[in-house]
């Protein structure tokens, strides 16, 4: 079963898993470690991967897999236990949290509810994603297949990710599509989401702006300028709402 090495380290992993929370959750402000634990499925949801893993990598049978389906049934937070996932992972809320077999997650990294880290295909070997440090990941974004997210990268809220995300960047959209925010690199959890560019709304943007000036033309030619309609084509305004990653 296991050592005393495995259990030294899962309770030092718990330690930074609930340290993680503190600093990342405004809703654990003042809020003591036995209630964190107790009370934050995403807590849950990482402690007990923590043992069926180790579990799962001294090869015990079935008891890894049990775990983790237990741990789903109760938390609607479903770990692979063979999934590799380094320290202060925090997942809030995490309903509907898929992790795969082959995905490996680093340092530091914040998750929302409904992110799914999935495989595509019937391939085997590596076919779920790498995610680096620091990484922040919204609400219901699919990150697929054997694809690397870089260090201190943003995802967007829903954005479809199928290839590689380089470092210090942010990436929204379906297909994901990487941006910046403000020309700056964004690090940590507390980026300013309200600003995300949206390249979709950028080009619609664009394409209202030349049918305007198509359809002037147009009225120009087909009569006298000084009695022509101006175009009525309505100017699209950049929507502006709540934080898109959810919390």
């Amino acid at each position: 079963m296991l050592g005393l090495s495995s259990l030294a380290r899962i309770t030092a992993d718990v330690r930074r898993d609930l340290a993680a929370a503190r600093d990342r959750d405004p809703a654990a402000a003042g809020v003591g470690r036995v209630e964190i634990l107790a009370m934050w499925p995403g807590v849950q949801a990482v402690l007990a991967h923590r043992v069926a893993h180790a579990l799962h990598a001294a090869r015990v049978p079935v008891l890894p897999r049990a775990i983790s389906m237990i741990t789903r049934s109760v938390t609607g937070i479903e770990i692979h236990p063979a999934a590799c996932i380094g320290d202060g992972l925090f997942i809030d809320h995490g309903a509907g949290v898929v992790i795969g077999e082959t995905a490996e997650i680093g340092a530091n990294v914040t998750m929302y509810q409904g992110v799914t880290l999935g495989g595509t295909g019937f391939a085997t070997g590596k076919r779920h994603p790498t995610v680096q440090d620091n990484v922040t990941i919204g609400s219901g974004a699919k990150l697929l297949g054997p694809i690397t997210v870089g260090h201190g990268a943003k995802i967007g809220a829903n954005t479809v990710v199928i290839h590689d995300v380089p470092s210090n960047s942010t990436v929204v959209g379906n297909p994901g599509h990487p941006v910046r925010i403000d020309g700056r690199k964004p690090e940590g959890p507390d980026a300013d989401w309200i600003h995300l560019p949206d390249p979709i709304a950028d080009a619609l943007a664009g394409l209202s702006s030349r049918i305007g000036a198509l359809e002037r033309m147009v009225t120009e030619l087909g009569g006298d300028p000084d009695q022509a309609l101006p175009a009525d084509v309505t100017p699209l305004r950049r929507r502006r709402g709540p934080n898109p990653a959810g919390g």
